[in-house]
């Protein structure tokens, strides 16, 4: 997994000799306030209560009210990925907590540092199924990298304190602090700076000197090197690095899902993206390569196809500032533990030792790569049933709006495409769902990424699929003055799962038609649906309008934008490595299988 870590804790005043009494509640809000938190997303309910109390006095917390917890998770996810600040997310108990759960877990799979604060029953009530009762800490246990339950007033700014450390250092990840209501009413002495005692969390950060020197050696040495880059490089802050490495190394640079805008794609160096619907260089660069570099990575299914036969050839570095990713796929022939950003500048110092100005002759790989470059250029073709192209629409919004912006997309097909399509020149421009690959994230998550960039153009790429889930949050953007586009990709259907059909089961269309998008039977009328929640509303059917809808979302920032762009549902995501398979595949399948359609 990525190898990760953030800014370290803001340190508060000291503590002073006589501390005030407050409530549970207060100390909860107190603590957020001097651990430097400005933004909180979240709903109220029975067991929370108490804590909604203060937090309505406070000026230093802006409290952002959803319409549904899951859109506080995807929204507290979306504040973290698009700032590298930790996003805090409270709900009360029971469903309240549960409805937490998708996005909690989206956060673990993608080590985006959340918070999420949740009320429980009376502790005096607990395990008698009480009203809204739900072990939350059992049920997250699973999908956390910690859990506090806290019964007593005085306990409660340390676990605040805690958790917020816990989610934003060594691999970043969501923290749950479940807070029983008697102890939200109940006095203590607020105390602070809390002694935090974490036994056994000691993330590693500094590499070790011989395994920093084997690895150079190893790159100096390789004829076929790559660098596998994931999205632990972003968490890191550590893109300026890897861009110094790649250019020390003159290896190709390849960048996953989670890591597109890590390393720019406009650089000479830089293949795309690897995988199931990667471009064929970064494929094959991966399966043909000697060696791979893998930075803050973890060699998922969705990269490698089937492991036991992923590149074959190649000895590997993985760096990691989590140890128990290290081979857990993959056997590193030199495993790193530390923080990638660090790993990168004593790589790079190492290599240039090894090396010492006679750079090793990687020409004949390179001319390999760039004979796949010329060969299967990342493109598309015209839908023969008239109707426009997601593609096109896609490529256009990022074309207009810049690498400036910053661009959230759902899960499927226009998750695939946006990530091919619209060309990432920064770190933090693209936020999805890769691990959990969570429906309904986009809307809430840009929402987050625009409370935490006010100043920047963020877009919500969904499909009509996805909008579905989570669109009554486009409620508390227009509310709350936050003022996102979303572009709806309406294929009228559930397209990913469309295109398996298509392909592995006959054509069989068992359930994926939304009835959404071509003809007059909308259901619902995106149209009518975003007027209702006080956007601005277009509907988009013909690409000569395609621009020109774009551009006035972009010059409207009084309220949100929704845009349903009418695609074609017969569209498909190209390149694709049938799961389950070699990636070398993508080699026979170039030469023989008609199913391996590169569009032009």
């Amino acid at each position: 997994m990525p190898a990760e870590t953030t800014a370290a804790v803001p340190r508060p005043p000291a503590r002073t000799a006589s501390a005030p009494v407050l409530t549970g509640a207060q100390a909860v809000v107190r603590s957020l306030e001097l651990l430097g938190v400005t933004d909180v997303f979240g709903l109220p309910g029975g067991a929370i209560l108490p804590v909604y109390d203060p937090l309505m006095d406070s000026s230093e917390l802006r409290h952002v009210l959803v319409r549904h917890e899951q859109g506080a998770g995807h929204a507290a996810e979306g504040y973290a990925a698009a700032s590298n600040k930790v996003g805090v997310a409270i709900a009360t108990s029971g469903p309240g907590a549960t409805n937490l759960v998708t996005a909690i877990a989206d956060a673990y799979m993608d080590s985006v540092p959340v918070v999420a604060i949740t009320g429980q029953v009376f502790s005096q009530l607990m395990g008698t199924d009480a009203f809204q009762e739900a072990d939350i800490v059992g049920i997250t246990m699973p999908i956390t990298k910690h859990s506090f339950l806290v019964k007593r007033a005085e306990d409660i700014p340390g676990a605040i304190a805690a958790a917020y450390e816990i989610a934003g250092t060594g691999r970043p990840g969501p923290v749950l602090v479940d807070i029983t209501k008697d102890a939200q009413q109940a006095e203590a002495p607020f105390v602070w700076p809390p002694k935090i005692d974490l036994p056994g969390y000691r993330p590693v950060t500094k590499a070790h000197g011989k395994q920093i020197q084997a690895a150079a050696q190893l790159l100096a040495q390789a004829k076929k090197p790559v660098l596998y880059v994931g999205g632990g490089v972003i968490r890191a802050r550590a893109s300026d690095e890897l861009l110094t490495l790649a250019e020390s190394t003159t290896a190709p640079v390849v960048t996953t899902l989670m890591a597109r805008g890590a390393f720019p794609d406009s650089h000479r160096q830089h293949l795309g993206m690897p995988g199931m619907h990667g471009t064929v260089p970064a494929v094959l660069a991966l399966q043909e390569a000697d060696l791979i570099v893998a930075l803050g990575a973890r060699f998922d299914d969705r990269v490698t196809g089937k492991a036991e036969l992923f590149a074959p050839h190649a000895q590997v570095v993985h760096v990691d500032i989590d140890p128990a990713e290290i081979s857990k796929i993959r056997i590193a022939d030199v495993p790193i533990v530390g923080d990638v950003k660090d790993v990168l500048v004593d790589l790079d110092a190492a290599y240039r030792a090894a090396v010492a100005g006679a750079q090793p002759d990687i020409e004949e790989w390179w001319s390999f790569l760039d004979g796949l470059r010329d060969e299967f250029p990342l493109g598309y073709s015209q839908p023969s049933d008239g109707l426009m192209s997601p593609q096109y629409v896609i490529s256009r919004i990022g074309e207009l709006t810049g690498p400036e912006g910053v661009y959230a997309a759902g899960v499927g097909q226009h998750q695939m495409w946006a990530a091919q399509f619209i060309k990432y020149e920064r770190p933090n421009s693209w936020l999805n769902s890769g691990g959990a690959g969570t429906m309904g994230y986009a809307v809430p998550a840009a929402m987050g990424a625009k409370v935490a960039e006010p100043d920047r153009v963020v877009w919500a790429i969904d499909g009509d699929g996805c909008f579905q889930m989570t669109n009554q949050e486009l409620a508390t953007c227009t509310i709350n003055d936050i003022p996102i586009k979303v572009a709806i990709i309406n294929n009228s259907s559930l397209g990913m799962v469309r295109q398996w059909q298509t392909l592995f089961y006959d054509g069989r269309h068992s359930h994926t038609s939304l009835n959404t998008g071509h003809g007059t039977a909308r259901i619902p009328d995106f149209v009518k649906l975003a007027e209702a929640y006080g956007c601005l509303a277009i509907r988009v059917e013909k690409e000569e309008d395609v621009d020109a809808a774009i551009k006035l979302a972009l010059e409207t920032n009084d309220r949100p934008v929704v845009i349903d762009f009418v695609v074609s549902a017969d569209a498909m995501v190209w390149p694709m490595v049938p799961q389950g398979v070699s990636n070398s595949y993508v080699q026979y399948a170039r030469d023989h299988a008609p199913a391996f359609e590169q569009e032009d």
